[in-house]
């Protein structure tokens, strides 16, 4: 398989050599149709001119002049109606003409070889050394009639200039090939190096730094991939902090259950202690249950096909019956609530919103003290809606704050050693306010309490 660097090398290559083919053609084309017509005229232009030159002269001698002609650049043939034939300057490689082309010229015509010269290439067009290609004129010497054809000897013609030129054509080529490889070398590097980075990342390494400071879209790209490695090596880590918490937070429960199911099997069981043993496995396996369930949600909701049901929730009422449900839990620990619910119609999913309501109540009572308080207010604005849940609870500390809504994270369990809870529900709640296109923000202070803001857009964009 070639490699991208030598693929760009031979198609810079290929275009430099086709764009000169097609240069070369073009100019061909430029030459029959333009400049070869131009030239048979020039030529027979200068033909006439020596011709009417030597019919104005009494005495010239024709040969010495002639010879003198074509020392100044051209290739000469003189012939009488004799049939005598003469030849000055360099040779012609090729001395053929048409037939009855001196017969035409000796009738008086003008024989137009270089405009009439077959439509071929432009080195064989232009350079052709052949006595056919060349111009012919009438002229009389001596009381005898002459035809003489003339061209331009190309090998004096192609002076030091244009060998320069050639010269310069060929180092130009060279160079331009040189530096290709040069610049194709400096922009392949860079995919070069993200080819290596892709075969790290598939090892299982993220860390990865391209060491490109390029402004391109190579370069774009590259700190793309590099934002992209650094979000792969967050995801794998979160995917080692998911198995290892699910592991944990399954293993816990699952042990305590063996071991007081091979407690209950002990013969001369006291009837509170297996009433107790029981009630334990009861508990463990309800937090099993319940784990199960947050955890199945949690995964629905972060899929992409997950189906979001919206419809017109009356937000004050869907939290006044919630309210009902936990009486009980409130009055066990001696909590005051306190609320302030409007009826407030808010277009969302009721379900996941009760669900969400729920999971930032049951915590507020869960981490509260006893005795302790609630407070939530209800507060409808032009164009989102807010909702706040106040407690006087253990609190949290900043670093707590900043990990509260990861799955699996619990606050520090030495303040709690009594609360059992899944380390889910927060989670789950962050996840449904922004489902609905909103945000959640909490403060809390440690032994003060914590408050949760949630923020609605009233319409939300994607509904």
């Amino acid at each position: 398989m070639k490699s991208i660097y030598s693929k760009f090398v031979i198609a810079t290559i290929a275009i430099i050599l086709t764009s000169t083919l097609l240069g070369f053609l073009i100019a061909n084309t430029y030459y029959h149709q333009l400049v070869k017509p131009l030239n048979d005229e020039k030529n027979v232009s200068v033909a006439q001119n020596l011709s009417s030159y030597i019919e104005s002269q009494e005495n010239i001698e024709l040969e010495n002049y002639l010879e003198s002609a074509a020392s100044m650049g051209y290739q000469i043939f003189a012939v009488n109606a004799s049939g005598y034939e003469q030849y000055f300057g360099a040779p012609f490689k090729n001395p053929n003409l048409q037939k009855g082309a001196v017969d035409s010229v000796l009738s008086g015509e003008i024989y137009h070889g270089m405009r009439d010269y077959p439509m071929e290439t432009f080195v064989t067009g232009f350079f052709a050394n052949e006595l056919r290609n060349t111009v012919g004129v009438p002229f009389t010497y001596e009381n005898e009639q002459y035809a003489l054809f003339i061209r331009p000897d190309i090998k004096l013609l192609f002076s030091e200039v244009h060998v320069l030129m050639g010269w310069m054509i060929l180092i130009m080529f060279i160079i331009s090939v040189f530096l290709v490889l040069i610049a194709s070398k400096y922009l392949v590097k860079p995919i070069t190096k993200l080819t290596s980075a892709t075969k790290e990342i598939q090892t299982g390494k993220f860390d990865i730094k391209l060491d490109i400071s390029r402004q391109d879209e190579l370069g774009v790209l590259a700190r793309s991939f590099e934002e992209m490695s650094l979000r792969l090596s967050q995801l794998d880590q979160m995917r080692r902090e998911f198995v290892s918490n699910v592991s944990h937070d399954f293993q816990s429960p699952l042990l305590n259950i063996q071991g007081y199911t091979r407690l209950l099997g002990k013969e001369n069981l006291k009837q509170e202690e297996k009433a107790h043993y029981i009630q334990v496995i009861q508990q463990e396996t309800n937090r099993l249950s319940l784990m199960t369930k947050q955890l199945l949600l949690l995964t629905s909701l972060e899929k992409e096909e997950f189906i979001f049901k919206p419809a017109a929730v009356n937000l004050g009422t869907q939290m006044k019956e919630l309210i009902q449900k936990y009486v009980w839990q409130l009055d066990e620990k001696g909590i005051a609530l306190t609320f302030h619910l409007p009826d407030v119609i808010f277009h969302g999913d009721g379900n996941l919103l009760h669900n969400a309501w729920e999971n930032l109540l049951s915590n507020a009572i869960k981490y509260n003290k006893e005795n302790g308080e609630i407070e939530i207010t209800l507060h409808e604005e032009a164009d989102l809606v807010k909702i706040i849940f106040k407690d006087t609870g253990i609190g949290m500390s900043p670093e707590e704050n900043e990990r509260i809504f990861d799955r699996f994270y619990r606050a520090d369990p030495s303040r709690s050693k009594e609360i059992e809870g899944t380390g889910l529900g927060l989670s789950i709640v962050d996840r449904i306010i922004k489902l609905h296109d909103g945000s959640i923000a909490v403060t809390s202070e440690p032994d003060k309490g914590s408050e949760f803001v949630v923020t609605l857009p009233k319409t939300p964009p994607h509904l």
